[in-house]
């Protein structure tokens, strides 16, 4: 995406993140045919006149459920780079070109600011409108509503290595979305840099929280005070973040992993683990398009989290990365660097359904469970509800939120 500068040189700043080993701060809708009009009865002859009952409308036919009822169908045209020769798969869904995506589109900003810290622009207003320099291609799957564990009204769980979300996504039937898949859900066919349109607004997507300085160590060893102290993402749904296809609080709030598209030998295509959407401070890439290129599968941190997506139409998902796939991976590879299963997995999910504390004594299995934070329960110091059925990402959920 190019704007008085190029985005590489916002990137290269955040590395530092990990790469210096210190911690600054971080730097469609169906279409529809319009009701008929209904044609205005004529006036009564008479009092005594006996009215005839108006005809019943004819019922609207439903439009299939393409995904399930936690999950947001996405379909629409996406702007990828012009040297993309990708084509639709055997879904309808077409891969992007990884970093270079973020070239493809080409916007004005009218008013920005320089984040020291991060030693980055920050851009607060865009001008109307967004040129693809690339070329649009047909995208079309499932994405999770939520960030995990895709529940409304659940703080969104973080922590997780690139392959422990990996396996959580495979036990509800699911993968990781993609940069491109991502990307979409959260700019849609206008391509607007934030999901509600092109003005930053921090009441909307949560972000500009100030660097609260993380003992590293003890976030290292997932020590509960000081993940509780530094956590400052808001409830799913809370905030009227959402996108034109209706995917709640992608920019800002958690940050997100996903799966990698980028296939260059460059630094940008070192690693199969994304960041994106940006965490909640402020200073950093809370937009849709923006992402980190610098953190390995083995990183994970106090405001990562992650969602899951899936093949439309009840599909089999393969929960493999693209870049897995090729490379000949099975999952039992992913499993073993993970430290648990896919059926381990989800055998703590159904535990979960009936003792929200999954019956952990470890820290390891506090992350599996996702309460490293807190246990779950109804009182005032309970870090979330219990999830109940919605254990293993809603998956019997009756009905969409």
């Amino acid at each position: 995406m190019r704007y008085l500068g190029s985005w590489t040189a916002c990137f290269l700043a955040f590395a530092c993140f990990v790469s210096c080993g210190k911690t600054p701060p971080p730097a469609a809708a169906d279409t529809k045919r319009p009701p008929a009009t209904a044609k205005q009865a004529p006036a009564a002859k008479a009092s005594s006149e006996t009215k005839k009952p108006a005809a019943a409308s004819p019922k609207k036919k439903e439009e299939p459920a393409h995904c399930p009822p936690e999950m947001v169908y996405v379909e629409g045209d996406y702007c990828t780079d012009s040297s993309n020769d990708a084509k639709p798969d055997e879904h309808g869904n077409t891969p992007g070109a990884g970093a270079k995506d973020i070239e493809a589109i080409e916007r004005q900003c009218l008013n920005e600011w320089y984040a020291e810290q991060n030693k980055k622009r920050v851009c607060e207003e865009f001008a109307p409108g967004a040129k693809c320099t690339g070329k649009k291609v047909p995208k079309r799957f499932c994405i999770d509503r939520y960030e995990w564990p895709n529940v409304k009204g659940q703080r969104p769980e973080v922590m997780n290595r690139f392959h422990q979300a990996e396996v959580k996504c495979a036990a509800a039937g699911k993968r990781l979305c993609t940069e491109s898949e991502w990307t979409f859900a959260c700019e849609g066919e206008d391509m607007k840099p934030f999901p509600y349109g092109d003005k930053r607004d921090v009441t909307k997507c949560h972000g500009d929280e100030e660097w609260d300085g993380p003992n590293m160590s003890k976030v290292a060893d997932r020590d509960q005070k000081e993940l509780k102290r530094l956590y400052k993402a808001k409830r799913s749904g809370e905030l009227a973040c959402v996108s034109d296809f209706g995917v709640h609080d992608m920019p800002g709030n958690a940050d997100e992993i996903v799966a990698s598209e980028t296939n260059e030998s460059g630094w940008r295509g070192k690693y199969d683990s994304i960041t994106t959407g940006g965490p909640w401070y402020k200073g950093v890439r809370n937009q849709c398009r923006p992402k980190i290129y610098t953190h390995d599968e083995g990183f994970y941190h106090y405001y990562m989290s992650f969602r899951c997506c899936a093949e439309a139409d009840g599909a089999e998902t393969d929960p493999r990365t693209p870049r897995q796939q090729k490379q000949g991976w099975d999952m039992k590879r992913v499993e073993k660097i993970a430290g648990i299963t896919v059926e381990e997995m989800r055998e703590i999910y159904e535990k979960a359904k009936t003792d929200p504390t999954c019956g952990c004594k470890t820290t390891k299995c506090r992350t599996f469970c996702g309460t490293l934070h807190g246990d779950p329960g109804t009182g005032p110091d309970a870090w979330n509800p219990p999830l109940g059925e919605k254990a293993g990402n809603g998956m019997k959920a009756s009905s969409a939120e």
